[in-house]
């Protein structure tokens, strides 16, 4: 029997979608495949009669659908979040297929943790500022010359491998963690202390900080740290802050 309760761990996350049928659409995808948690980020149109015509049955799904004002908000509670991209877009993150970030994202949820799949607007995807806020980035296969697929298809293709991931059975116990996984919230409360902390030692010289910053969350998130351990890193921080007005106060 499938674990109802890693399938409710597992929400998907549409952001800046542009039509609303693609959402009815998504919705029917992800309730097919027995998932039923939709979360949406700045939607174009939403609500919107043609949502509901094209969810076909799925009713429930967009009843129950959050809407956010941003992307770390919708991913708040995550501790693993992948993010769906038809192109390399010079992002250094590691690529998946479906089926591996599937077999990963289940095995997550079956653990307990909260786990997101992110797509993208129509037009453009997901932009590199919101693929840094993933652990890694799925490619469907498609073809070189006609890469993109629908948005609800995209959806359909992934929440399958979410459904094929999910059939193969349950994992074996877990002993408990003693300290729960840092949720992507608290990771994003991290990198703005981070960045601060880098400012205030002028550990970038008048460089831009964007690329060192990109490759600091690139290694905190593939870290994966609890929450003890980062909350070690914000001591660790504030240390260095408080060493650094010090040092200015004594010269």
């Amino acid at each position: 029997m499938i674990d109802s309760q890693a399938l409710a761990r597992v929400r998907y996350v549409l952001v800046r979608t542009s039509h609303p049928g693609n959402i009815g659409s998504a919705a029917r995808a992800i309730r097919t495949m027995g998932f039923d948690r939709l979360d949406l980020v700045t939607p174009h149109r939403y609500p919107d009669p043609e949502a509901d015509a094209l969810a076909a049955g799925a009713p429930g799904v967009l009843e129950a659908a959050r809407v956010h004002d941003d992307l770390p908000t919708a991913l708040s509670g995550c501790s693993l979040a992948f993010g769906l991209s038809a192109r390399r877009r010079g992002v250094t993150l590691p690529e998946l297929t479906p089926g591996q970030a599937a077999e990963q994202a289940w095995k997550a949820a079956l653990e307990g943790r909260e786990v997101a799949l992110v797509f993208g607007n129509e037009q453009s995807g997901l932009a590199n500022e919101e693929l840094a806020h993933c652990h890694a980035m799925v490619r469907i296969p498609s073809v070189e010359d006609y890469s993109s697929l629908n948005l609800a298809q995209a959806v359909q293709v992934v929440a399958y491998e979410m459904r094929l991931a999910s059939l193969q059975g349950t994992a074996p116990d877990l002993p408990e963690a003693k300290d729960p996984p840092a949720d992507l919230a608290q990771m994003e409360q991290f990198f703005t202390h981070l960045s601060q902390t880098l400012h205030d030692i002028d550990f970038h010289k008048g460089r831009s900080p964007r690329t060192i910053e990109l490759r600091l969350r690139k290694l905190f998130l593939r870290a994966e740290p609890d929450q003890r351990e980062l909350r070690i890193l914000h001591g660790i921080l504030a240390e260095a802050q408080r060493v650094q007005r010090r040092a200015q106060g004594e010269s």
